[in-house]
């Protein structure tokens, strides 16, 4: 947490070099996490870390170019995410999820918002992808559901709910859990936020459910936000665990 003025002072430096040499590289990326946060919420978060999204294709560049620039480079997952290092400070380079379920792609960058950050022209995430990546976040340590409803409050009215809808469209019970979430919250302003035409859509869903016969298999898809508190689930509980496989 960045708590002193020379912390701040500090930080954005390191935001800035970061950021310029992101641009020195030719490679493409976006700003996500905290920044893009505050790029549609206006909500600020001191943070010693910078998140970037990319294709998969660009983060070896990035961390090629860094490397070469004395940085301290690490893949920290080969499945999502790398780092790069500097002092207290890093770079998440994010390009998919641990799920394989918001990989990023051209259709990102075709759709992603321009402005300024600590003075450097930069590309934010689409605020539909922010919300996506978002949505899976509910641990017991951290849940994003709040963030999300934040998001809904600022930026709502701009959301393309179709584009939303076909991210989600195979997890679509979580959204709407989060716009039942975002109704509890603010009940005087949900209705000029969420079209009324994708909450009864997913109520029709989600009331046909008990039409369906139940899975021959037992499966939890608690995995796919919480890869921890869902483990006894899977371990002990005899429940299959619903994973995403690429080929």
């Amino acid at each position: 947490m960045i708590t002193t003025e020379k912390q701040k002072q500090a930080s954005e430096a390191f935001y800035r070099d970061a950021l310029q040499l992101l641009l020195d590289s030719e490679c493409q990326f976006m700003l996500g996490g905290a920044f893009a946060m505050f790029h549609y919420t206006g909500i600020f978060r001191d943070t010693k870390d910078l998140d970037i999204f990319c294709k998969s294709s660009e983060y070896p560049k990035i961390l090629k170019f860094f490397a070469a620039k004395g940085y301290q480079t690490e893949l920290t997952d080969a499945r999502w995410l790398a780092k790069v290092f500097h002092d207290e400070y890093f770079i998440d380079i994010i390009f998919d999820t641990v799920s394989n379920i918001c990989t990023v792609d051209d259709s990102w960058h075709e759709r992603a918002s321009t402005g300024t950050f600590v003075g450097v022209p930069v590309q934010f995430i689409p605020v539909e992808e922010l919300i996506w990546c978002k949505i899976y976040v509910q641990n017991r340590e951290r849940n994003d559901s709040a963030d999300i409803n934040h998001i809904l409050l600022k930026y709502g009215i701009n959301v393309n709910w179709k584009l939303l809808l076909q991210r989600l469209s195979p997890h679509w019970h979580l959204l709407l859990a989060q716009l039942l979430t975002f109704q509890f919250v603010y009940p005087a302003d949900y209705r000029d936020i969420i079209p009324r035409w994708l909450f009864d859509e997913l109520m029709a869903r989600a009331g046909e459910q008990y039409d369906l016969p139940p899975p021959l298999e037992k499966v939890c898809r608690g995995p796919l936000i919480d890869q921890t508190q869902y483990e006894v689930d899977i371990k002990e509980w005899d429940y299959k665990s619903y994973t995403i496989t690429t080929i």
